[in-house]
């Protein structure tokens, strides 16, 4: 941990234990950097009928992703968080991935699809989300859609422009799995598990020793979210926000999409 984020938990935990008991709440009506307080307003902008494309959402979304990124009040317009749910319990799994790629059909994230908590809930339900939230432009953007895999040729082909550390990172990790403690010998600092994961990066190392092109592992690979809703979020004053959905109606034989548009309360 960072010397910064060191001393932040100690003196927030000094904080916690002086200040709360037992029937207590640690957090109450936080805002910002203020422990208690009104939540600021949103005032930036809003968001009409007309400001919207009229028959395609994923042409919406990338005019609105373009805006984030040229803004400079974004640092990372492509994080988003992804969820998924097992069934039967409809237990709700979510976590913050990047979106890597945009099409006609959907939105791209790249991960672990072999051991990872992602990967069983798909197996059991197709069924996943995206949230993508651009604080300073005060937008929010909700995906919800089937999921689907990409082909092997077309995950190699962005599995290529990464880094070599992170091509050898993703033939490495059992991502999800817990990492057991190995016992060092004596006077060794104590392990918490770490030394069995850079175990498995020095096998990909030397499995991979002087190899440039490393192909993309079998468990490895593009996730498409094909959107049957998407909603387009501007915050406005008194929680009296903007928010228009796009719903799918149908699909034609050329596989063009038809949508409506309507606006939700908030």
């Amino acid at each position: 941990m960072s010397p910064f984020l060191s001393r932040l938990s100690i003196n927030t935990g000094r904080m916690a234990l002086h200040s709360a008991s037992a029937n207590s709440k640690l957090i109450f009506a936080p805002a910002g950097k203020e422990a208690h307080g009104q939540a600021e307003q949103f005032t930036r902008s809003a968001l009409t009928r007309s400001d919207l494309d009229p028959t395609s959402p994923i042409r919406q979304f990338h005019e609105w992703f373009s805006v984030a990124q040229r803004s400079g009040l974004v640092a990372h317009p492509e994080t988003c968080c992804l969820s998924t749910a097992s069934l039967p319990s409809g237990r709700v799994s979510s976590r913050m991935v990047y979106l890597k790629e945009l099409d006609d059909q959907g939105f791209v994230i790249y991960s672990n699809f072999g051991t990872s908590k992602k990967a069983q809930d798909l197996t059991t339900n197709p069924w996943a989300s995206l949230t993508f939230w651009w604080e300073d432009l005060e937008r929010q953007v909700r995906v919800e859609g089937q999921a689907s895999r990409l082909s092997r040729e077309e995950s190699q082909k962005y599995f290529d422009t990464r880094v070599r550390g992170s091509r050898i990172g993703a033939w490495s990790s059992r991502q999800s799995q817990v990492l057991r403690p190995v016992k060092g010998d004596a006077g060794e600092e104590e392990d918490d598990g770490r030394k069995m994961l850079d175990e498995w990066v020095l096998e990909t190392e030397k499995r991979f020793e002087g190899e440039e092109n490393i192909p993309v592992p079998d468990f490895w690979g593009g996730l498409r979210i094909i959107p049957e809703s998407v909603e387009f979020w501007q915050g406005r004053q008194n929680r009296l926000h903007d928010r228009f959905v796009y719903d799918r109606k149908s699909a034609t034989g050329s596989d063009l999409h038809e949508w409506s548009l309507e606006r939700l309360s908030p």
